[in-house]
């Protein structure tokens, strides 16, 4: 069983950061302990090494778990010859700080607990800061569930990885699939984003591109010697504002797509005419569709843009005649609940809970799962209306009720 190491408010040294609880404490304090540790290490995408290798002793520790490290991702399995295997995924980093680093406690009445928070958690201490919903509260339940399940009716595997929040290519999850497929096998796979402690199914495709106008540099004195870049500019934005975003149902869930730019640049001095401007776009495209299917619509098919290829023509789509460069690309995923292993979780969430699945509007890894031909689904603690947000808060009966739930159901 783990050790009970005290917590530091703020870890100055995150080589020292030690994981651990206490099991006689009870289970909340177990889970706010570990909560507070994880929290408390600063954990930004490129910086999760110093919480990965605190995991990776804790995990360590646990002697019917083994452990693999790739990277700045750990695969933690039992071995307890069950005759399925369900895989636990979380990912250890988090989006930059907004002034929200380091977490704290907030007891009830505090005016930083927000009024929805306030509202379903009344007399509950809030834990405010970043990461709190995504997703560390969910890796805090699934490291009490690494070292308490020692007798599950399912052989386990925890994965707790990096680079989520950042482009595909460095997802921690995507590289030790690659390197290792072994070690990432199993019959259903439930990813701890933020879900309410709810069912949400599927997710969103998205993908991320530039689209480029190109003009001709001159001094602004003389702008007729010149075209200007960023004017061409405004016939893409006049094409964003007039696409309409849908709501499509797959498979009983409803899924809202989204086209949105999200950056914009352009120019090289404050007296000169553009030569190009980048209008940086992201489409979020429901699982109706693959992700050749959702380019085609934005770029044309036969575009040729790909990763890494520089800038190609868009011959058709939304974007037909500007110039797209591709960004990253991430497949949609379908809603997966029609397992066996995916219904009994869902029963089990709707007869504690009272709810029912939704749609994933946000892409998560349960799109490399379907890759891989596992069912998975996202169920995590926390709200997914308060990710990334500056006041990311999360009520700790949230942790309890995520473990009472995974505890119940992989018994």
């Amino acid at each position: 069983m783990p050790v009970y190491r005290p917590v530091c408010r703020i870890m100055r040294r995150m080589s020292e950061l030690e994981i651990g609880f206490d099991p006689s404490a009870g289970k909340q304090a177990a889970l706010n302990v570990l909560m507070e540790q994880i929290m408390n290490s600063y954990s930004v995408s490129d910086d999760e090494g110093p919480l990965t290798d605190a995991v990776e002793r804790f995990l360590k520790r646990q002697p019917h778990l083994t452990v693999r490290r790739h990277g700045d991702t750990l695969v933690a399995s039992t071995y307890f010859g069950r005759a399925q295997r369900v895989i636990l995924a979380g990912h250890l980093d988090t989006v930059p700080v907004i002034d929200n680093f380091p977490p704290k406690w907030l007891e009830p009445g505090d005016p930083l607990i927000r009024e929805d928070v306030a509202a379903g958690h009344e007399g509950e201490r809030v834990i405010w800061g970043r990461g709190a919903t995504d997703m560390k509260g969910s890796d805090a339940v699934m490291l009490y569930l690494a070292a308490t399940l020692t007798e599950a009716g399912y052989d386990l595997t925890y994965v707790f990885y990096d680079h989520e929040e950042v482009a595909a290519e460095k997802n921690g999850l995507r590289k030790v699939v690659e390197a290792h497929p072994d070690w990432i096998t199993g019959d259903f796979a439930i990813i701890g984003e933020p879900t309410d402690c709810g069912i949400e199914g599927g997710c969103n495709g998205t993908m991320r591109f530039d689209v480029i106008t190109h003009g001709v540099a001159a001094h602004s004195a003389r702008a007729w010697m010149g075209e200007n870049a960023i004017h061409k500019a405004a016939e893409i934005l006049n094409r964003l504002n007039a696409y309409e975003n849908r709501a499509i149902e797959v498979d009983g869930l409803t899924y809202q797509e989204g086209l949105n730019a999200t950056l914009i640049s352009g120019g090289k001095g404050t007296n000169v005419i553009p030569d190009e401007c980048r209008v940086h776009v992201n489409y979020r495209f429901a699982p109706d569709k693959t992700l050749a299917e959702a380019k085609a619509l934005m770029i044309g098919a036969d575009a040729g843009a790909e990763l890494g290829n520089g800038e190609h023509m868009a011959t058709g789509g939304v974007f037909a005649g500007f110039g797209i460069e591709m960004k990253d690309e991430s497949p949609s995923a379908r809603p997966g609940l029609s397992s066996p292993l995916a219904a009994s979780l869902v029963g089990l969430v709707k007869e504690r809970t009272g709810r029912d699945p939704l749609a994933k509007l946000g892409w998560t890894d349960v799109a490399r799962f379907a890759i891989l031909g596992i069912p998975a689904v996202n169920l995590g603690a926390g709200s997914p209306l308060l990710a990334h947000k500056h006041d990311e808060q999360l009520p700790e009966s949230d942790l309890t009720l995520m473990a009472d739930l995974l505890e119940d159901w992989l018994r």
